[in-house]
């Protein structure tokens, strides 16, 4: 007998203020119920409320300097630890697999772990079953101020953000995420030539690039991603991470990715993954990014960022053959170098859960995943 399904703590449906009897709106992007419940003391004066905070998001209220230093919060946040990409262009497509001979035995025992990871998460034939997938999920994400390197003080988080988001992905390098962040809207996505990203402040220019994929792929949610991504890895040794016993497998990115993935005032120096498959399961249960570049001011002086990324994958399930990771933890420290010679850092956490993981999506094709109208005036 099929068990019921777990009550979602996802709110999907939004009634009609105005008309008692009117029917109610399919919400774009679920909300956490605990999130909702913050907003008032009953429900209609919830909605009341995320109506009139989302009337508010218009261009003379964004003007004003506390909803400008509000929204520019929410959207470093969203930025950094929401919908990051990496700079790598992981062929999304069926998974391949490559020759050991003539490689170092460190390249090749890490093709014998990705195989060993891909047998985990259902095995070849199902993962190259996949055509398509929807996620939705929410995230709860909480941030320390900048403060000083050498400051001995304990850091103290701001208060936590919560939200939710929907993601698309099609075969092989179509996807779209929107997530929204307590309030604060979001959506970055790739077509195949070009990927963008921009938030609802309709001020702020939209940013693109080169097709990247999404960071969130590469934390349990699209194995054959991963798989793919690892196969150029090279395995470094082992280490206990949560009492489990596991490989670790490291890809440095190419000079050529990082002076493609750079800009005229910006440039990657250098971007290090590690990940962490269990050699007990042969799962995934913990993906690390480094990442240093520089930006050009417009004085002519070069600032430093390094982004440090540490991702806790855990609660796989399968899901239509596939073993999906369904919750997690990124904890992120970002620092900051050249500034008038004062050195910066900030402590960002997040926490995520996926409500609903489907695959082979009817009717998505790449009309879904076509960029904003105003892309090319950027």
């Amino acid at each position: 007998m099929k068990q019921p399904a777990a009550k979602s703590s996802l709110r999907r449906l939004c009634p009609n203020i105005n008309k008692e009897d009117g029917l109610e709106t399919v919400l774009e992007i679920p909300i956490p119920e605990e999130m909702f419940s913050t907003m008032g003391n009953n429900v209609a004066l919830r909605w009341q409320n995320m109506l009139t905070w989302m009337k508010a998001q218009t261009e003379d209220k964004l003007a004003t300097p506390t909803v400008a230093s509000r929204l520019n919060e929410l959207r470093f946040l969203l930025y950094l630890v929401g919908c990051p990409l990496i700079p790598l262009q992981v062929q999304l497509g069926h998974s391949v697999h490559r020759p050991v001979r003539d490689c170092s035995i460190e390249a090749s025992t890490a093709k014998y772990i990705v195989q060993q990871y891909i047998a985990a998460t259902g095995g070849q034939p199902a993962l190259n079953a996949v055509d398509s997938m929807c996620v939705t999920g929410q995230i709860k994400i909480s941030a320390s101020d900048f403060y000083h390197t050498g400051q001995s003080i304990e850091v103290k988080k701001t208060s936590e953000e919560m939200g939710g988001f929907v993601l698309w992905q099609k075969d092989p390098d179509l996807w779209c995420l929107e997530v929204v962040l307590s309030g604060c809207k979001v959506c970055c996505g790739s077509n195949g030539k070009v990927s963008w990203r921009h938030s609802s402040n309709q001020q702020t220019p939209v940013q693109r690039g080169a097709p990247r994929p999404l960071r969130r792929f590469l934390q349990g949610l699209d194995p054959r991603a991963t798989a793919n991504l690892f196969l150029d890895a090279a395995c470094i040794g082992e280490k206990i991470i949560n009492d489990e016993e596991c490989f670790i497998l490291k890809l440095e990115t190419s000079p050529a990715i990082r002076d493609a993935q750079s800009g005229p005032n910006f440039e990657i120096i250098h971007h290090t993954i590690w990940g962490y498959f269990s050699q007990r399961s042969g799962l995934l249960v913990q993906f690390e990014d480094c990442r240093l570049h520089s930006m050009r001011t417009k004085d002519d002086n070069d600032i430093f960022w390094q982004t440090s990324l540490e991702s806790v994958i855990e609660d796989y399930k399968y899901v239509d053959g596939i073993n999906v990771s369904h919750s997690g933890k990124t904890r992120v420290t970002v620092s900051r170098y050249g500034e008038q010679s004062a050195n910066h850092k900030k402590e960002l956490e997040e926490r995520w859960k996926i409500e609903e993981v489907d695959f082979n999506i009817w009717g998505l094709n790449a009309e879904s995943f076509l960029p904003p109208s105003n892309l090319e005036k950027t």
